[in-house]
């Protein structure tokens, strides 16, 4: 193999502690969050961007193919190498030493590395923070690579537009670096190349650092659990809530019943909310969130109850206000008590707000008229479009699992977002491998063409991951 070249060069570069070859000690590098498994000829882990650039060239120079990998907490098999046997897998856990604040430009210049959580530990003496939402604690290079979203969306947005600037490793010319690292919000000096590595999964080059704007943390906010009439009263809740509550809101998510029902008995220590009445059929976390104080006159918690009870009789029928931990504990708890229910089928997908009340109806119809074991545990970000429509095989149910009849109505489920909706197959989680599939399916052979035309002009042999943009 390249035991005797590659390998070596590899070796004398990073040290005992940055380079793996140990089967045993590459075991966990080869397995995804959720989803991908396969095997890695060994393990690099370096620390520097210097270090960065030579394994870029190196592996050109000996045709050796990378697959990238930060927190390892992605859900599309992105960052995980497949069962050929072939990948190295580059890691940057390691690359998290540098990260530089500046308060009064509200940016923070960081190591491609560090993850979401260390980095708002730093931000958090400053009274700073990067809101992007998430269970999971990716990190920052990864959050770019999926350009990653979370509850916080509707009013902060996803990473791409938080990011002011980074820099790449390019594999065309090798190990040639593409610093872009400018902590502008304006700069029209040509084109914004930056935006090519948001949502690449990694396949357009290694970002090493990144300029993120961040926020200030809010001074006050206020939180309410709310039971809506119906599906479509889900909508009128939300746009009142936009017209009156403004640049406030900061998070709308949807909640099903089943979903709510699985976080109360898979996790003891969260209570329901409702009691004594039955859990509902679907509720809705919904946050304001200001960096003004209540000495200003604006008194979030008056603003959110005044608002829901003008609703109250018609379109909200039950609302839990307050308690602001314990209700987004019962959100952040969600994924991980569905799985407890059986084998969960995932689906990340997105479409205009209008068309959610009739896409879940129509779901909901289809899984069951032809699958009347699966349960249906949805929920999601309503106010940005998006939807995690997870369903669960029982772990008890009358029907065996079957991959065949998963990848059937994941095929109805997904003609129903993309061809019926307009909707879009992968709304946060990127394409990697799971996603490859459905991205030559639904994807326009001209978007197929030119996005091909730029892998092939960065990454010229398909060294870098297993995501193909082409056709």
């Amino acid at each position: 193999m390249h035991e005797n070249s590659l390998f070596v060069k590899f070796k004398n570069l990073l040290g005992e502690i940055g380079f793996l070859s140990d089967p045993v000690d590459c075991r966990p590098y080869c397995r995804g969050a959720r989803y991908g498994q396969g095997d890695s000829l060994a393990v690099l882990r370096p620390d520097c961007h210097e270090h960065v650039v030579e394994i870029v060239r190196l592996c050109r120079e000996h045709h050796q193919a990378l697959v990238l990998q930060g927190a390892n907490t992605g859900l599309v098999a992105a960052s995980t190498p497949d069962g050929s046997g072939r990948f190295l897998v580059l890691s940057l856990e390691r690359l998290k030493k540098y990260i530089a604040i500046d308060v009064v430009n509200r940016s923070v210049e960081v190591d491609a590395g560090l993850c979401l959580h260390e980095l708002n530990q730093a931000l958090e003496e400053h009274g700073l923070f990067f809101p992007i939402d998430l269970a999971a604690n990716p990190s920052v290079g990864g959050m770019i690579a999926a350009n990653t979203g979370g509850a916080k969306l509707i009013k902060y947005g996803d990473v791409r537009q938080n990011l002011l600037g980074l820099r790449a490793v390019l594999m065309e010319p090798a190990g040639q670096i593409l610093d872009l690292r400018h902590a502008l919000r304006k700069n029209n000096t040509g084109l914004d190349l930056k935006h090519l590595f948001v949502g690449s999964s990694g396949s357009f080059g290694v970002i090493t650092r990144a300029v993120l704007q961040v926020h200030y943390l809010p001074r006050q906010t206020a939180v309410a659990l709310v039971v809506p009439r119906d599906q479509s009263a889900v909508l009128e809740l939300l746009q009142v809530l936009e017209r009156d509550c403004g640049e406030y809101l900061s998070a709308y998510e949807g909640i099903s019943g089943a979903a709510l029902d699985a976080v109360l008995r898979h996790v003891p220590a969260i209570t329901q909310p409702f009691h004594p009445e039955p859990c509902p059929e679907y509720c809705v976390l919904i946050e304001l969130s200001s960096r003004a104080d209540t000495s200003t006159g604006l008194d979030l918690n008056v603003l959110l109850s005044t608002c829901l009870e003008k609703m109250f009789g018609t379109v909200v029928e039950n609302a839990v206000i307050g308690r602001a931990k314990d209700l987004w504990r019962i959100r952040h708890a969600i994924s991980e008590a569905v799985r407890h229910e059986g084998r969960v089928i995932a689906f990340d997908i997105s479409m205009s707000r209008s068309n959610l009340v009739d896409f879940r109806a129509q779901a909901l119809q289809l899984i069951a008229a032809h699958y009347p074991w699966i349960r249906v545990m949805d929920f999601g970000h309503w106010a940005d479009g998006g939807c995690h429509f997870n369903l669960v095989w029982p772990s008890d149910a009358s029907e065996e699992f079957s991959d065949h009849i998963v990848q059937q109505i994941r095929d109805q489920i997904y003609d129903l977002v993309v061809l019926r909706h307009q909707g879009s197959f992968s709304a946060e989680h990127g394409i990697g491998p799971y996603n490859q599939m459905y991205y030559q399916r639904y994807t326009s052979q001209m978007q197929k063409h030119l996005s091909g035309q730029i892998q092939g002009l960065l990454d010229p042999e398909n060294l870098l991951g297993l995501c193909r943009f082409g056709e």
